[in-house]
């Protein structure tokens, strides 16, 4: 019989082995030697750190909405604008779009956290120089909306922010309470049900059913 020693030796061997081959390539960072060539502008951040961001809209000194746009998980700062030029520009937008850390051209943060996202938009202002205030929107970057809420609160205020649970026990309760005050009635009433009465969400959000509590389409 072969000795227990010996097959977990080779147990580690073979997992090694494996590790060594599906280990992904080095990462070549945008505009190192050999890596992918750089774009778009970019701020060089306080660690050192490069920052890719696309500007939209209107010149920002003549925008009466500045607004920082924060893609999804499978986007870059690239992705097409969900509004018509038209309406930008007459109301006057200005749109700060930027790559999260490890995304597009942006670099990547080894200790990235909820507090350094919402820092990396707080000084990717300071250097366009945006002003003091600003507004957060979104295609789906809910999370780093809620930590800018929470920790630049004095810059920040939240322009888009899609669905989420308001009743998270991990979510500081002030700050969930201000942003489901912040929905529209209909948003609230939906997402009240849908907490208390789950079995009654999906009929009540079909606005042929029950427009009264849809909050997708009703407006306050």
């Amino acid at each position: 019989m072969v000795p227990r020693i010996l097959i977990v030796l080779l147990v580690v061997l073979l997992g090694l082995a494996f590790q060594a081959i599906l280990r992904p390539p080095p990462q070549k960072l945008c505009g190192a030697p050999g890596g992918p060539p750089v774009t778009s502008p970019r701020i060089k951040l306080r660690d050192g750190r490069y920052l890719a961001y696309r500007e939209d809209g209107v010149q920002k000194d003549k925008a009466k909405f500045k607004i920082i746009s924060v893609h999804a998980f499978d986007s870059t700062k690239d992705f097409p604008l969900q509004v018509s030029k038209e309406l930008v520009d007459e109301l006057g937008i200005y749109l700060l779009a930027f790559d999260r850390a490890g995304y597009g051209e942006n670099d990547p943060n080894p200790k990235r956290n909820a507090r350094s996202e919402a820092l990396d938009i707080e000084e990717l202002t300071d250097q366009p120089k945006l002003g003091r205030k600003f507004c957060v929107g979104n295609v789906d970057g809910r999370i780093p909306n809620l930590r800018c809420l929470q920790y630049i609160p004095n810059r920040s205020s939240v322009s888009s922010l899609p669905i989420i649970n308001y009743w998270w026990p991990s979510s500081p309760a002030e700050l969930s309470r201000q942003a489901f005050m912040g929905l529209i009635v209909p948003e609230q009433r939906t997402l009240w049900i849908a907490h208390n009465i789950n079995f009654l969400a999906l009929p009540l959000d079909d606005p042929e059913v029950a427009p009264f509590f849809c909050g997708s389409h009703a407006s306050s």
